[in-house]
């Protein structure tokens, strides 16, 4: 992803410990991705690092087998993997005996050429490991780890870490724009218009293995880099989890963006697929922009933009706070207003606020509108501090009882704040804390 950073990608069959894999390699949780109950994402990307070299680690945790809910067989899984991955994990464990379902996995993750590790997780509950009958499966090398007790992950790390290139994902003296959408919606050619456009090309660099190109451009004395995403396609009937799979370029692509450009085709207004894009982007807390594209194909009269920009606030109501812009790759038609408008989501997302001000907020608000509860147990909001060090407005609530408010409290709290301080085009976040 960034400057070539790999992809590591873990698979398995269902309870090998994936996810406690993943939890154990990375080292700690970012609070603004992880650790919250009911997140869609679960933990799907993280960045991680190991001798110096970062790279993408993927968690697959969400997946299941071809007989469960997603109808989706092992060979897709293993194959979406490796489209995307530059290095496989085949996770197993060590206290369940090779199954026929490890045997097909290993087969397939070694089809594809990639560099494959075998982990065989788990390892504390057997206490008599005997690596013969996993050599079996193909794949050298072997590591024995325990993700709950930090076993092994070293050593699985510095083996990793012979595959990896020594770079680093992203420096802060610039801001990431990607560019995400449907196939055809017209992302290459805005992506083309905003970097021919502007004063001066820093840096222009295509045909990665990522599938994503880039391009800096400085604007206003300001540096931003443009990264033009491969266009996410409708896989059939799939559930959420399996989506998020298939797109893992451009869900890395998310993760390592400041904003994202959400493009609508002005023909195929109202597809499902790209409110879940912009889900995607929120619950990845980064800004967002909403951007019709093609306007100049359309026959229109004066009328045409307002009533099209109702419908589609009413098809994104649930992003009230995205701006929407109609462009033009062809005629250049608010391709530099774009800039302007993502560098106003960029300063507002780097908004320090004063805590009176943010209790004065606060009191205001619950005294207009108190927070409903059970008997005996209504939620009390005391304080708010605002988070350092967080890529988006990020803001703590201690109080008693947080744990019984409604989310349509939440969504009030998100209103109010805006009616205060606007902040264009970035989601809010609002962590309420149990005060003892």
């Amino acid at each position: 992803m960034s400057n070539g950073v790999s992809i590591v990608a873990i698979v398995g069959r269902a309870n090998v410990g994936k996810s406690s894999l993943f939890n154990a390699i990375i080292g700690r949780r970012e609070a603004i991705v992880a650790d919250e109950p009911g997140t869609t994402r679960d933990n799907v990307t993280a960045k991680a690092n190991t001798d110096e070299k970062d790279f993408w680690l993927v968690d697959t945790a969400g997946l299941k087998s071809a007989a469960d809910d997603f109808e989706l067989t092992i060979q897709q899984q293993i194959s979406e993997a490796a489209a995307s991955a530059d290095v496989i994990l085949v996770v197993t464990e060590a206290n369940v005996p090779v199954t026929e379902e490890d045997r097909r996995i290993a087969k397939l993750a070694l089809k594809t050429k990639k560099p494959v590790l075998l982990v065989i997780n788990k390892a504390d509950k057997n206490s008599r490991l005997d690596f013969n009958d996993w050599l079996k499966l193909g794949i050298k090398p072997v590591f024995a780890t325990s993700a709950s007790q930090k076993r092994g992950i070293l050593e699985l790390l510095e083996g990793l870490g012979g595959h990896l290139p020594h770079k680093t994902i992203k420096d802060h003296k610039h801001f990431s724009v990607a560019l995400l959408g449907r196939p055809n919606v017209g992302k290459s050619a805005l992506f083309n218009s905003l970097s021919n456009k502007q004063q001066a090309i820093v840096s222009s660099r295509a045909g990665t293995t990522r599938d994503v190109n880039r391009s800096r451009v400085r604007y206003h004395e300001q540096e931003i880099e443009l990264m033009d995403t491969a266009g996410i396609r409708r896989s059939g009937k799939i559930e959420r989890g399996v989506e998020q799979f298939s797109v893992l370029r451009t869900l890395a692509a998310i993760e390592e963006a400041d904003i994202c450009l959400v493009l609508l085709d002005v023909n195929e207004l109202g597809v499902q697929l790209d409110q879940k894009i912009a889900g995607m982007v929120v619950e990845a807390g980064k800004g967002l922009v909403l951007v019709v594209s093609k306007w100049d194909a359309l026959d229109k009269d004066a009328y045409t933009r307002d009533q099209l920009a109702k419908r589609i606030s009413g098809e994104f109501v649930f992003v009230p706070w995205a701006p929407l812009i109609f462009t033009s790759a062809v005629t250049g038609q608010n391709v530099t207003k774009l800039f302007d408008l993502v560098a106003e989501i960029s300063e507002a997302r780097k908004t320090r606020f004063k805590t009176s001000e943010l209790n004065q907020w606060l009191r205001r608000s619950v005294d207009a509108h108190p927070p409903a509860g059970l008997k005996n147990r209504a939620p009390k909001l005391n304080y708010v501090v605002q988070e350092d060090d967080q890529g988006m407005p990020n803001f703590k609530i201690f109080g008693a009882h947080t744990k019984f408010l409604h989310w349509s409290y939440k969504r009030y709290l998100d209103r109010t704040f805006r009616e205060q301080w606007p902040m264009i085009g970035t989601p809010l976040k609002f962590w309420f804390i149990e005060k003892h």
